[in-house]
């Protein structure tokens, strides 16, 4: 079992670069079955899950191909089945996009449901509602979703609730669909964007993408396209709050600054001193850090994958702070980790209270998901002696070479493994 060790106190200073989105990765990836040619995808991300979707493609008859170590070149020309491999997709949350993109190829399709971090209860009933209005029958059995028609035709979707996954779903069933497919009250988020933008220069006629209503006029074919992803908005936000929480000077490179916005507005309110550049972005501290209220929305409002690393940065700040969940009924679970650590916070259902200026000592703690993991990196990086993380296959599943991105930037921090005894493997020049 893989483990990291961090050793704290440490006041993180210099660049690092980020990788391609996580969230646009794991859609526009599914998206290329939509084509009939082969497709080039750039800055895709170094991580486990795009490795788990690659093997799902290879297994339904799709070529890929890695051109360099962000660049992948995949030919979805002999795609055979309108069936996700089961043991791939309960992997990940992910696989929901081979929804839409094998129901806009083959006009049925069947998958599992969706796996990945449990975060809590992962509802489709707006993906099922808007394939039902382009004319498609759902059925769900022994685990499986399924979905068939004789062939998509557009409508009108109104969601009852801002989804993701639901507007980027629809998008790619309404891409090669007959007529016109609107989509109202749609998420806003930039990797919706940027699958209509991908999905677009393979010559889909998209338009409204980043607004809350998406037309999509349907068109006959989608032909191959080079194509690079947008840097990660949560990757950014990740070593930015480390970078706070450790009164450190960092820049962040390759982002794009405009999707920060909502985050670096509340860094700036704990006490961060921050310059935007076109694609940088530089944090230092001039002084102490201030407590805050803040509540997870949909974009362009305060992202759910950044509140745990916000957790963990006000813990040392002056003051008590609110954390409002919106989005996800089980995202505290962490929170007893941090405990574990030092921490003084309180939750009550989607609700923690933060009373700050706490310090923190290192002890062995365990990650319950993604972004929790990262929670704990921030945390540890700021105690006193070392932490040791379990379950770190978490943070691989959404974030490239973090030893080494931490480690560039002052960090000690390794990985270790665990084979009967516990024999360390550094996988960092500490």
């Amino acid at each position: 079992m893989k483990k990291m060790l961090v050793s704290g106190k440490c006041s993180l200073s210099g660049k690092v670069g980020i990788s391609g989105a996580k969230n646009a990765a794991v859609a526009v990836l599914p998206a290329v079955i939509l084509s009939d040619e082969v497709c080039r995808i750039e800055n895709i991300p170094d991580i486990s899950d795009i490795e788990v979707i690659c093997k799902a493609l290879e297994k339904m008859g799709a070529s890929v191909r890695t051109l360099g170590l962000n660049t992948l070149e995949i030919d979805p020309r002999r795609i055979f089945t309108h069936v996700a491999d089961f043991d791939f997709m309960r992997r990940i949350r992910a696989s929901y996009y081979f929804l839409g993109a094998l129901l806009g190829r083959f006009s049925e399709v069947a998958v599992s449901m969706p796996g990945g971090c449990e975060l809590g209860l992962r509802p489709i009933d707006q993906h099922i509602k808007g394939f039902c209005v382009l004319g498609a029958k759902c059925e769900l059995s022994g685990g499986l979703i399924s979905f068939s028609c004789k062939k998509l035709v557009g409508g009108n979707v109104y969601f009852d609730v801002v989804s993701v996954g639901a507007t980027i779903n629809v998008i790619l069933a309404a891409a090669k669909a007959d007529g016109r497919t609107v989509i109202e009250n749609a998420a806003k988020e930039p990797h919706v964007v940027d699958v209509a933008n991908f999905l677009n220069s393979m010559g889909a006629d998209i338009r409204g993408a980043g607004t809350d209503v998406i037309k999509i006029n349907g068109v006959k074919r989608l032909r191959g396209t080079v194509y690079s992803v947008i840097p990660d908005q949560i990757e950014a936000g990740t070593f930015l709050a480390a970078g706070l929480a450790t009164k450190g000077d960092i820049t962040i490179e390759n982002v794009i600054p405009k999707h920060l916005e909502a985050i670096t507005a509340k860094l700036e309110e704990i006490g961060a001193k921050v310059d935007i550049f076109d694609d940088s972005i530089r944090l230092c501290v001039p002084g102490g850090l201030r407590a805050c209220n803040l509540k997870t929305m949909p974009y362009p409002g305060f992202p759910t994958d950044m509140q745990p690393q916000f957790v963990s940065l006000l813990i040392g700040a002056q003051g008590t702070s609110i954390i409002s969940e919106s989005v996800w009924e089980n995202r505290f679970r962490y929170v007893s980790e941090l405990c574990r650590m030092g921490a003084d916070i309180k939750v009550d259902g989607r609700v923690a209270i933060i009373n700050g200026e706490k310090k923190l000592k290192g002890c062995t703690v365990r990650a319950f998901d993604l972004r929790a993991g990262a929670a704990l990196i921030i945390a540890a990086l700021s105690a006193e002696g070392e932490t040791t993380i379990e379950n770190i296959n978490y943070v691989e599943r959404g974030y490239e070479n973090i030893i080494d991105k931490f480690s560039c930037l002052g960090a000690n921090i390794k990985f270790i493994e665990s084979v009967g005894t516990e024999k360390i493997k550094e996988l960092a020049v500490i």
